[in-house]
């Protein structure tokens, strides 16, 4: 379930950055002909014939130690093999087969993962450089000769990994179950949530920061519907995350996020909102999903008849940015309201995947505009012909004007409450695109 991932690995100095950068059509990676330059793992969407993957840019060595090359030649291979469905071993053509992508070659060998090497910097048109054949030596099979800098043999390069993943994003849209990812800082309770609603310790819990490595789908169906919740690791500062498998882990949670519908964003009720919560927040936010927010460990908080109301409101506050989330307490070590997290967890679902027929949002728009002037500018004041809704998860609204400068985020904002007010669309973001009639550009 969820897009694949495919790792590009080797030394230094052949490339990696560079062809990343082709593959996912933008500049994400650094490039520079300098050994280590790439540090932190990078990743970025990367689609090819309606396929959509998740492409990971990883670091060569880092030149701090003399004598400890091959060991952390071969943790960077293993993190990257450990992390992807299948993995991409760029090498240099005009380097030929050095020790370390041996080296490398040899952690590939015995990972039983589909491995494709790219010969890199074969930039001359038409048949491949006698050299690449020596490539052969490694032992992986496929290669595939490319040129990073002029984007030679990319699509070739992407008919073969392509040929290696399970694509399901075709039939998430029939799947009845709902993908919920459960989100967080470290020891907020993630897993102990998913155990109890599993009825199993099927997850470690312990109080150390960063049991959970990895990101573990779990079905669930009960008498509110069938649900797939992910476990994900805690999403740290990112100064405090570590090198190796802890960076994997954080790419993991952030692709769980991505192929999931609803996300509970969970708090732990002792320690309260921190500034990591908004960031952990910002970024469910920003992929359009449907939101809750989950205080847990309230059975462990002293309490009276106002607590709840004092904390819902600096919650509130304190997640201004989208103050359409609903916000639950609960206790996932008693169960204390568990079902309610079950029911709210469907109702965004469909508020996310709502859809308001144009003539419907058109009188909203009408009666609108009426009560709230359009702000005007120098004698020109903002004119909304019409309002259609494009798409959903999340819905998205397109507003034709006469001129995009006048529609101030403040009268965007407006409608926006407009809309919710009329159609609900709680725990969900709401997009506004602007179109000036007779443009194409959207802003």
């Amino acid at each position: 379930m969820g897009r694949p991932i495919v790792a590009v690995v080797g030394r230094p100095n052949v490339g990696k950055s560079t062809l990343f950068n082709k593959l996912v059509g933008q500049r994400l990676a650094i490039v520079e002909d300098t050994p280590g330059v790439t540090r932190d793992r990078i990743f970025g969407d990367c689609e090819w014939l309606n396929h959509k993957m998740l492409l990971i840019d990883t670091g060569g060595i880092e030149p701090e130690s003399d004598d400890g090359i091959v060991s952390h030649i071969r943790q960077q291979a293993q993190l990257a093999i450990d992390a992807a469905d299948c993995i991409v071993m760029v090498v240099d053509v005009r380097a030929g087969v050095t020790a370390q992508d041996q080296e490398v070659a040899s952690m590939l060998r015995r990972c039983g993962k589909p491995v494709i090497v790219a010969v890199n910097k074969c930039d001359k048109v038409g048949d491949a450089p006698m050299e690449l054949y020596d490539f052969y030596t490694l032992g992986l099979g496929e290669l595939i000769p490319v040129s990073s800098v002029h984007g030679h043999g990319t699509g070739d390069l992407l008919d073969a990994v392509c040929q290696h993943l399970h694509f399901s994003d075709e039939d998430e849209a029939n799947d009845d179950r709902i993908p919920v990812a459960v989100i967080g800082r470290p020891n907020v309770g993630k897993s102990s949530l998913v155990n109890f609603i599993l009825g199993e310790n099927r997850m470690i819990v312990a109080n150390e920061a960063g049991t959970t490595r990895d990101a573990i789908d779990s079905q669930v169906d009960n008498k509110y519907g069938s649900f797939v919740f992910t476990d994900t690791a805690g999403l740290r500062k990112r100064g405090k995350v570590e090198e190796g498998v802890e960076r994997y882990s954080v790419l993991r949670s952030l692709a769980a996020v991505e192929r999931s519908r609803v996300c509970v964003i969970m708090i732990d009720a002792t320690v309260g909102f921190t500034e990591q919560d908004s960031k952990v927040a910002g970024y469910a936010h920003e992929q359009g999903k449907a939101c809750i927010i989950a205080v847990n460990k309230w059975d462990a908080v002293e309490k009276d008849d106002k607590t709840m109301d004092t904390v819902r409101k600096k919650l509130m506050n304190d997640f201004s940015f989208m103050s359409y989330a609903p916000i639950i307490f609960i206790s996932a070590k008693t169960g204390q309201r568990i079902d309610r997290l079950f029911e709210l967890i469907k109702y965004v679902d469909e508020q996310n995947a709502l859809r308001v027929p144009t003539g419907v949002l058109n009188e909203l728009l009408a009666r609108a505009t009426a009560r709230v002037q359009p702000p005007s500018d120098k004698g020109r004041r903002l004119k909304i012909f019409y309002m259609t809704q494009s798409s959903t998860r999340p819905p998205t609204f397109v507003c034709f004007v006469n001129r995009k400068d006048l529609f101030h985020f403040s009268y965007q904002r407006y409608i926006e409450n407009q809309i919710r007010e009329t159609f609900g669309l709680e725990g969900t973001p709401v997009r506004m695109v602007v179109r000036e009639r007779g443009d194409g550009n959207t802003k």
